[in-house]
């Protein structure tokens, strides 16, 4: 316990400083594990980027971001009907998504052209993300729906996922954090300058 609130009790007249409590003292058993604390992913959590209205193409982040440079919106390939766009709350370092440029939500509303670019930036991708990062493997999917697991379910978007062996070790199955360690401007980067 802290001396401060025993002299506060000794001079009622006296406001008490401010002291720094040790967070093993708070609830919980205390321990020796260190924390990593990635408060940046509350943005996600609390649903930060996403449309108001789900079905208002102006207000979807994967309509306006064409509208911006590579650089600003992360975009890494621009093809005809469809482009491949970092995810800005990967799930592992390099995750790219490649979407339609058309605001249409369910997998079976793509036009032939658009799955078919789809599926081809989906297989450069794999490449790409090869010759740069050499993953192991990779995750693809599509998650149809809020309750899928779409966080925006009203335009679709196909994940590509680099994997490598112990990637899902303790911090998201335990800790629920993932660690990240190349920043998103400099995958773009790489990315763009190997796509060709």
């Amino acid at each position: 316990m802290s001396e401060q609130p025993r002299a506060a009790e000794q001079d009622p007249g006296r406001t008490p400083e401010p002291v720094v409590e040790d967070a093993r003292d708070f609830a919980g058993v205390p321990d020796e594990t260190e924390r990593l604390w990635t408060p940046h992913r509350m943005a996600y959590i609390g649903g930060e980027n996403k449309p108001k209205d789900p079905d208002d193409g102006q207000q979807c982040p994967f309509c306006s971001a064409p509208q911006r440079s590579d650089e600003d919106a992360l975009i890494v390939h621009r093809g005809e009907v469809a482009y491949a766009i970092l995810n800005l709350y990967p799930y592992n370092s390099g995750h790219l998504l490649v979407c339609p440029y058309r605001h249409v939500a369910d997998y079976t509303e793509l036009t032939e052209a658009e799955v078919l670019e789809v599926a081809e930036i989906t297989r450069t991708a794999m490449r790409v993300i090869r010759e740069v990062a050499n993953p192991a493997g990779f995750n693809l999917g599509m998650n149809q729906g809020q309750v899928a697991g779409a966080g925006i379910a009203a335009h679709l978007h196909q994940h590509v996922v680099p994997r490598w062996m112990g990637d899902a070790n303790f911090l998201p199955i335990v800790g629920r954090t993932k660690a990240v360690p190349i920043m998103l401007a400099d995958t773009r980067r790489l990315y763009a300058e190997a796509w060709g």
